[in-house]
């Protein structure tokens, strides 16, 4: 318990700092940071259209930490889920507008089908870190680029609608997620995510395969000893986080846009993996970051309306976020191998 303290202190301690170096550049722009601060709120909370708007935003980041969360409990960094969004965003839409089924079939149908391309879209990262121990981070980073540029020649040369938009015929009505509120297009998809986020954090607390994939992040070589096949776990564990980032991507297409399009889902995969390690990896945790992360970018809409600071002002914020996380993260580490050293040196 006073470890998950002191992980819970650091990581506000970071998230603090962070927004006291962006309070100091709001300064330097001749805007009041409490201002800036009201402004945010009120974007973001201010009525109920704007609520679900935060909401509606907080969706995909959620499902995307939830995402990062399967892979970081494993000890691995699944950086890709950006990329594993479009192809699931594209998969769903594909199906939506290629099939004619019933209405529930259509949207399992559509769903099941970004999950899997997700899936698909991480395997060959996923075998070669599982068979060749290769960086997993790097790999999945360079599919980011692939998928989206993929997905861009596939709306713009293959699939694009008539008239001068690049993105793809609309998907059928019978394809449509359903929305919670018909005055918001937040839609059964935040469901999902919580309903994933609570099934996340039952499988990793509650259950023995759950404890052997938390044990094997926690400590590759003592989890090899006591029987578990870490390149199994290791190539099963990306193949679901990918699914996951998929499915992000399927919920975003047929809840929100109802068709593919360039940029249709910008920065959620990134924003999503923040989320997780602000909550140090847990399901649960991620709600909370998720809605926080949700609330900054729906908050933001109102920043040019109503003070002189720029909305860009929230991408410096959650990149100084990133950085002190990072760091603490880091400092944490070396703090806890310093400590397993002494131990060894006085055994």
């Amino acid at each position: 318990m006073s470890d998950r303290v002191a992980g819970l202190m650091g990581q506000l301690i970071a998230v603090a700092i962070a927004l006291a170096i962006g309070a100091v550049i709001i300064l330097a722009v001749n805007e009041s940071p409490l201002r800036v601060l009201v402004t945010l709120i009120d974007g973001a909370f201010g009525n109920p259209e704007r609520i679900a708007g935060t909401l509606l935003q907080m969706t995909p980041i959620l499902i995307c930490g939830i995402a990062a969360c399967i892979s970081l409990r494993g000890g691995l960094f699944n950086i890709g889920i950006e990329g594993q969004l479009f192809i699931g965003g594209f998969a769903a839409t594909w199906v939506g507008f290629s099939f004619a089924l019933p209405p529930l079939v259509h949207v399992l149908f559509g769903l099941a089908f970004a999950a899997l391309a997700g899936m698909l879209w991480i395997a060959v990262p996923a075998f070669f870190r599982a068979r060749f121990n290769t960086n997993e981070v790097v790999s999945t980073i360079l599919a980011n680029y692939v998928a989206i540029l993929l997905t861009s020649y596939l709306t713009i040369n293959v699939f694009k609608r008539p008239g001068g938009q690049p993105d793809t015929p609309a998907i059928l009505e019978s394809a449509y997620l359903p929305q919670i509120f018909s005055f918001s297009r937040l839609n059964w998809g935040l469901f999902i995510g919580v309903a994933l986020a609570i099934g996340a954090y039952l499988f990793f607390t509650r259950t023995a395969r759950g404890y052997a994939v938390t044990e094997m992040g926690a400590n590759p070589k003592f989890a090899e000893y006591g029987g578990i096949d870490i390149k199994r776990q290791t190539f099963v564990l990306l193949l679901v986080s990918g699914a996951v980032g998929g499915l992000a991507g399927g919920i975003e297409s047929l809840g929100v846009h109802h068709r593919f399009m360039e940029g249709f889902a910008p920065g959620f995969g990134f924003d999503g993996v923040i989320a997780a390690l602000l909550a140090n990896g847990s399901p649960i945790g991620t709600i909370v970051t998720a809605l926080f992360f949700g609330a900054l970018r729906n908050g933001s809409l109102l920043l040019e309306v109503d003070t002189t600071a720029s909305r860009e002002i929230i991408t410096v914020i959650q990149a100084l976020i990133i950085l002190a996380v990072s760091a603490q993260i880091l400092v944490r580490r070396r703090a806890s191998d310093s400590t397993a050293g002494e131990r060894r040196w006085k055994f």
